[in-house]
């Protein structure tokens, strides 16, 4: 079933946090499984606007973070835009204490809600994800164009990283890059593996393949 569907019914039926933590425990469980092997990877994790909110969200992260042994170092929280749009003060004060313990925060799917200017600037956040129905538009489409450099500019600008989401082609890929979009996630990249492949994709010329031509491409523009 498509998360499409899933996720709001979880959250219209209150399921959505229990799965959330579930979720989130099970994420740094492996995390923490590839910290001991020696393997430096951050693993992101969505939050659910309403798991966002809960009351005793800091309590409940600091919790898995010791029972699982991940550095808080590997552990990415994401938060969509529209997830913020409501209680500010609580909002910057969840996102501080979670920035307080180590662990960084993304702003995902960055162009589809409506913070203000001035609120962006007070967030915590380490990058912002430009959402995939802009980067879906690239290269061809004008608008999606101007959309992207914008919020690539704003992002850099306010000290944030840039990640583009749903990159599927090389054009794509190499047009973020140009544009300084530090990191990319896509189907151009990889499709979904389980989690006992990662190390060995991460030990095949696979990879390095994917950035020499992003590279290359970018060389030639």
């Amino acid at each position: 079933m498509s998360p499409a569907r899933f996720i709001p019914l979880a959250e219209e039926n209150g399921l959505i946090a229990p799965i959330g933590e579930r979720v989130l425990r099970s994420a740094c469980r492996q995390a923490a499984r590839w910290q001991r092997d020696g393997l430096a990877l951050r693993t992101a994790v969505n939050l659910s606007p309403l798991q966002f909110k809960a009351p005793g969200l800091l309590t409940s992260i600091r919790a898995i973070l010791d029972e699982t042994g991940l550095a808080p170092r590997f552990l990415e929280l994401e938060i969509t835009e529209s997830g913020l749009m409501q209680n500010s003060d609580a909002n910057l004060a969840t996102l501080w204490g979670l920035r307080d313990l180590g662990i960084r925060l993304g702003l995902d799917d960055f162009g589809t809600g409506y913070s203000s200017m001035s609120y962006l600037k007070q967030l915590p956040f380490t990058h912002i994800k430009v959402d995939q129905a802009f980067v879906q538009g690239l290269p061809d489409e004008a608008d999606s164009l101007a959309i992207v450099k914008a919020i690539v500019s704003l992002a850099r600008n306010l000290g944030f990283a840039v990640t583009g989401e749903g990159v599927e082609t090389l054009d794509q890929a190499s047009l973020l890059k140009s544009l300084g979009c530090e990191a990319m996630q896509g189907y151009f990249f990889s499709e979904p593996v389980a989690a006992e492949d990662i190390p060995g994709l991460l030990g095949t010329h696979w990879v390095v393949d994917k950035a020499a031509q992003v590279a290359d491409q970018d060389e030639g523009c």
